[in-house]
């Protein structure tokens, strides 16, 4: 079962796109933590990994691609490396699971869950619950944002980004359908549609996924720029 769920080609997504395709990603039935093997490729199919939320014991958020995974841990790619014992947050497919840092390795990280995880509902993307629908990790990254519908501009905040879209207020209602050309903040203009609306904010998502590498750039420059502000601010 879980080869097939690993396997399967990624035809007609929508949000899912922003995860890319990760059947690259390998999976084990064993409940040990995954472990790099002792000669690592020299070229990886990185854009091929699930992709991944981490946030540390800092609460510092960032993509990660799951290289290996197994219902004890996972082996990551990283862009910023935690400390071995550092406790952490690792969400896959919409689930969220405590875990520790057991290992590092250059940009590999192996992280050991506190409780195995079920690899089958893991892998299927749901939880426990009909009509659940997994969607990419999203980063919580506040920031301001230009979204051009036709000639109207509008200046919103950004409530949350992922490879594959956002969420911004305030926007009208009858954007919902509209093509858009949104610019982000130290981003390049991205175009997409609003697919949703509630309560003046709304769900854009980007026609092509954001570059991986790009959009971890982009969150960590946010991310530290955020946290030296609060820093001269508490001094």
């Amino acid at each position: 079962m879980f080869a097939s769920l690993i396997r399967r080609k990624s035809a007609g997504l929508s949000d899912g796109e922003a995860e890319a395709a990760f059947e690259s990603t390998t999976v084990s039935l064993s409940t040990a933590v995954p472990r790099p093997a002792e000669r690592r490729e020299d070229e990886r199919v990185s854009a091929m990994l699930r992709v991944g939320k981490l946030v540390d014991a800092s609460g510092y958020q960032q993509l990660i691609r799951v290289k290996n995974m197994s219902a004890g841990g996972v082996m990551a790619i990283v862009t910023r490396v935690p400390a071995v014992g550092e406790h952490a947050e690792i969400e896959v497919s919409s689930q969220k699971i405590p875990a520790t840092v057991v290992w590092t390795r250059d940009d590999l990280v192996g992280f050991k869950f506190d409780q195995n995880v079920d690899l089958g509902e893991l892998l299927a993307g749901r939880k426990p619950r009909l009509g659940f629908r997994a969607r990419p990790p999203r980063l919580e990254i506040a920031c301001k944002a230009s979204v051009r519908v036709g000639k109207v501009y509008y200046t919103v905040d950004v409530h949350d980004i992922s490879l594959g879209g956002m969420k911004v207020e305030p926007i009208e209602e009858y954007c919902v359908g509209k093509k858009v050309v949104v610019v982000i903040e130290s981003l390049r203009p991205v175009k997409g549609e609003v697919r949703w609306y509630s309560d003046r904010r709304a769900g854009i998502v980007f026609d092509k996924p954001l570059d991986f590498d790009e959009l971890s750039e982009w969150c960590g420059k946010r991310l530290e720029l955020a946290s030296l502000k609060a820093a001269y601010r508490n001094n």
